[in-house]
């Protein structure tokens, strides 16, 4: 049995563009900070969707039931002013129609390489709203390197999560011949779906699917836990970054969902799923290590190593200069569907020095994760 259970140029994207986000509303907004107290009923409308952040102000009943500390919004005396398209969301004024009685229970899985900064970004943004944090490890590669299980060692720097953590390890098959990473990496998704079962995951329950990397805010969970009537499967539009948050690609990773579980259906994976999408939910930081060595550990580990064309891009102070310069690890041109996009984002990622709106653990450590931070560009060489 293969479980092992714990107790409880120009710049590039990692992950592919779809146009998923073409109907997006053309504005953008950063003022997410009250969204978690709403408490909503979505009405269904036509084929794609796009859910809006809103501003709004709530007073909070002292009586509110809560899970984790977490009061339920009281929506007695809520005002909305949108700040974009009119989205598809309702909200009474005088009752609290759409709203769950209590918050739906909440599942963060992931799979695990090799991130142990972000994974403490991520666990600490999103640890006032989960339930069970459940992740599975392999010792190999989705390439079919050996790798040691990271998470392992590490463990007891997460002690903060440990009684809502389910921990699994998976056996690499290292299967010769084998070409295809995406085949190794589709086995792992698999893998993860009967760890959510181990974890105790059952209908209705959110399950919240994404990489290590892709982080939703907790505005979005609380909002989502609370929510009766949300969709079973909703992207979330992520902020994109590369290296680290000094350089905003764009708003258009999506490939992060939320799905109300249902037994037998469900199926872990990390690709489009639905046409509906909550914009401004989080963000994605690419490639945001460390360490040299971390880059070029992923960039021969991960499922699109074939990239590296030439040894000389995995040369440490090529890698490097690369990051300062904000340009494509890879060389290769912008990821997108048409030449006026293509031409939009050819050339180095611009500098951005704002730290508004980042998660707010990274925030609160900035000296120990400075280099995520803008104007910190210099790694570690070991």
């Amino acid at each position: 049995m293969w479980w092992m259970m714990g107790e409880a140029g120009g710049h590039y994207c990692s992950k592919k563009t779809d146009d998923i986000c073409g109907a997006l509303c053309s504005q953008e907004t950063g003022r997410f900070s009250s969204f978690s107290r709403l408490c909503c009923a979505l009405r269904g409308s036509s084929s794609r969707h796009v859910y809006s952040p809103v501003t709004s102000t709530a007073r909070r009943s002292p009586t509110s039931s809560a899970r984790y500390g977490n009061p339920r919004p009281n929506l007695s005396t809520t005002s909305l002013t949108t700040t974009t398209r009119t989205p598809p969301w309702r909200l009474s004024a005088d009752s609290t129609a759409g709203a769950c009685e209590y918050p739906r229970r909440v599942y963060d899985a992931v799979l695990f390489s090799n991130e142990l900064d972000i994974l403490a970004v991520r666990w600490r943004e999103l640890y006032p709203y989960i339930t069970q944090f459940v992740l599975l490890e392999s010792n190999s590669t989705f390439t079919g390197l050996p790798k040691p299980l990271v998470f392992a060692a590490h463990r007891d720097e997460f002690e903060f999560i440990e009684s809502r953590l389910t921990y699994g390890t998976l056996g690499g098959r290292f299967a010769k011949g084998q070409k295809n990473p995406f085949y190794e990496e589709a086995y792992q998704r698999v893998a993860l779906d009967q760890l959510l079962r181990i974890a105790g995951i059952t209908d209705d329950d959110l399950l919240l699917m994404s990489d290590v990397d892709e982080i939703p805010s907790r505005h979005t969970i609380n909002l989502l836990r609370w929510c009766d009537e949300i969709p079973k499967i909703l992207h979330l539009r992520l902020k994109n970054y590369l290296y680290s948050f000094e350089f905003l690609v764009d708003n258009k990773s999506w490939r992060a969902s939320v799905h109300r579980y249902e037994t037998g259906k469900t199926r872990y994976a990390h690709y489009r799923q639905s046409d509906e999408i909550l914009a401004d939910a989080g963000w994605h930081c690419s490639f945001c290590f460390r360490r040299i060595s971390e880059f070029i550990f992923k960039m021969k580990a991960y499922s699109h190593n074939d990239r590296v064309r030439f040894s000389r891009f995995l040369n440490p102070k090529r890698v490097q200069r690369v990051i300062c310069k904000g340009a494509d690890l890879f060389d290769m041109l912008p990821e997108e569907y048409t030449f006026k996009d293509i031409i939009g984002k050819m050339g180095p990622i611009p500098h951005s020095f704002s730290a508004v709106h980042l998660p707010s653990y990274l925030l609160e450590n900035a000296d120990k994760y400075r280099f995520l931070l803008p104007g910190n560009c210099i790694r570690e060489s070991e």
